[in-house]
């Protein structure tokens, strides 16, 4: 079993700091929500945004879903044998059930995902599809206990994408970026065991998903 965490994801709620921003307050009307009830997103708040601490690495949900429609979709995980988690930049825990799967269109997404943030819990026949929890990056490993975690980032040690998966032995974790710009914190820098670069260019995290996974798949399936 291999899991999968987007670690310090650009996805949260407006922040209540913005909330009265006047981009914010109009999408919110749009949509019939509060402004704290709205995701916030770089494409409307951009300005409203610039007051906002790590700005560059926030506003972009639109990441965690395409990376999300790519993990779901691979024969790994409907074979299940991907775990896949989401911490967020704010150290909230996002907790996919098995067999879990997306909806393509965006504004599906982000409805499910303020949903999600407003209740916690969404549930399909008594079962919980997603948990959103109160959990750090550091909480979570300590839950996992995983043999190894393996970290992608620019400024890790140069690689490749065959040879980091070869490396993912039974009960390792990859954790990549769910953000647009930056790197991981702190935080979840000192919690990754190895950390190594597969290209010398900067890949968008949906195409880091696909090709990791897939080189997972052929050394181990």
């Amino acid at each position: 079993m291999l899991t999968l965490i987007l670690a310090d994801a650009s996805l949260e709620l407006v922040p209540r700091k913005i909330a009265k921003h006047s981009s914010v307050v109009k999408l919110a009307r749009r949509k019939g929500k509060k402004p704290e009830e709205i995701l916030l997103d770089r494409s409307y708040h951009h300005s409203a945004m610039l007051s906002l601490p790590f700005s560059y690495k926030r506003g972009r949900p639109d990441i965690v879903h395409f990376a999300l429609l790519i993990a779901t979709s691979s024969p790994l995980y409907r074979m299940n044998k991907l775990k896949i988690f989401v911490h967020t930049i704010n150290d909230k825990l996002i907790v996919l059930s098995h067999g879990l799967r997306f909806p393509k269109a965006y504004h599906r997404f982000e409805g499910l995902m303020e949903q999600l943030f407003k209740i916690e819990r969404i549930e399909y026949k008594g079962k919980a599809l997603l948990e959103l929890k109160e959990k750090d990056f550091e909480g979570l490993m300590k839950e996992l206990k995983l043999k190894r975690v393996i970290g992608l980032s620019r400024k890790g040690k140069a690689s490749t994408f065959e040879d980091v998966a070869r490396k993912l032995e039974d009960n390792s974790a990859i954790v990549i970026g769910g953000f647009p710009k930056g790197s991981f914190t702190d935080k979840v820098l000192k919690n990754i065991h190895e950390l190594y670069s597969v290209h010398k260019l900067s890949l968008e995290t949906a195409l880091v998903v696909d090709r990791i996974l897939y080189e997972y798949e052929k050394v181990y399936q």
